[in-house]
């Protein structure tokens, strides 16, 4: 038989243009969801800004929470009920906390206003060097950036904080016990609440949920054990390179620095930029720069050998994503914000790598505060 003939293709109709699947239509349509998106996170941040009382105390508890949850699975692994093991974790850490602030007040108070007065002068003698060094820098110049300086760090901006405002010691007293009992409720019953919030969910969400669950306190505890060991660290080869060189005032300087580094990327530095205004003055320029250099090879011994090994998976961030979350949290929330905007970005980076990847959260055991992990039962004997 002979074959029929195959139709002729069709030739494909071309779709016709209008405004929204052109090129310009599609950027159009495209820049108008992005404006949408930031307007939304804008109102948010707004939102979050103005009831900054209870945000505040609830992001510092979340990261409390993570970096004491260790402790109390630890205690109920071996026995000891839920209540009880909380409140010893709490009452301990509040005991340390106190006794650390009491000794960090007894070596600052009587010393703060030689250490005040020293650093002043010492920025007035690096100003004279300047102006009547080889550097054609008028003083006009120098006070005017100086001014600049001032402005900004005693501004409204600046002070946005949780210290800002004239209710300060309300706030203050506020904020302490509103933390408290949610550091408490978060130590005792974190698993609890983790998976209230998850009861909605089913299926994929739910497991992504989990994820996040186990993934953001690991991240956020790392960090700030992480952070409270180099922060040590720097502060003893400080201290120690100071006492050394009989510069004065050794140890409120080393509790600035062990401060500081709480601000990752420019506290340590500035700290150290304030012991050698110090020792500019009370031992001469000689003995300034070489606090000079030992600041500077504190730094990079932390930025290349001590984070990487005690920060581990915590905080992979490049230092200019650091820079810009250190920014934005000191301009929304002053210095409240530049400590708790590091962190916050480690932990939303390492849920963006969880979220479709089950995988990247199994690269270190899941910690959720309040969740201790079971013990495996042995096998029967046959």
């Amino acid at each position: 038989m002979r074959e029929k003939d195959a139709p002729a293709p069709t030739p494909a109709r071309t779709p016709a243009r209008t405004p929204l699947n052109d090129r310009l239509g599609w950027l159009g349509l495209r820049s108008g969801q992005i404006l949408l998106v930031i307007a939304l996170a804008a109102v948010v941040i707004f939102g979050l800004v103005q009831l900054k009382l209870v945000v505040i105390p609830v992001l510092i508890a979340i990261i409390l929470a993570s970096a004491l949850s260790p402790i109390v699975m630890w205690q109920r692994r071996r026995g000891m009920p839920a209540l009880l093991a909380t409140w010893t974790t709490l009452l301990a850490s509040i005991a340390a906390f106190g006794a650390i602030i009491t000794l960090i007040v007894f070596a600052v108070r009587d010393q703060w206003d030689e250490l005040f007065s020293s650093a002043s002068e010492g920025v007035d003698r690096l100003q004279l060097f300047v102006t009547q060094g080889p550097f054609e820098i008028e003083a006009t110049q120098i006070d005017d950036a100086r001014a600049a300086v001032v402005d900004f760090f005693t501004s409204s901006q600046f002070g946005t904080g949780a210290l800002a405002g004239a209710g300060v010691v309300a706030e203050l007293l506020t904020g302490t016990v509103l933390l408290l009992v949610i550091l408490f409720f978060f130590l005792k019953d974190g698993d609890r609440i983790w998976a209230f919030f998850l009861t909605p969910l089913n299926g994929g969400r739910a497991e992504r949920g989990r994820r996040i669950g186990s993934t953001a306190p690991r991240v956020l505890g790392g960090y700030v054990r992480g952070t409270a060991i180099v922060a040590l660290v720097d502060a003893s080869a400080i201290g120690i390179g100071l006492a050394i060189l009989q510069v004065p005032l050794a140890l409120p300087l080393a509790v600035i620095v062990f401060l500081g580094a709480f601000i990752p990327l420019i506290g340590a530095t500035l700290a150290g930029v304030l012991a050698a205004l110090v020792a500019l003055v009370a031992n001469g320029p000689v003995i300034a720069l070489i606090v000079i250099i030992i600041v500077i090879a504190v730094n990079q011994l932390e930025g290349n050998l001590l984070q990487p090994v005690v920060m581990a998976q915590s905080l992979k961030l490049h230092p200019l994503v650091i820079l810009f979350a250190l920014t934005a949290g000191t301009i929304v929330a002053g210095i409240v914000g530049a400590v708790l905007a590091v962190p916050i970005a480690a932990v939303a980076w390492s849920i963006a790598k969880v979220w479709n990847d089950p995988v990247a959260s199994r690269s270190a055991p899941p910690v959720s505060p309040g969740v201790p992990s079971r013990p495996k039962r042995s096998a029967r004997k046959r």
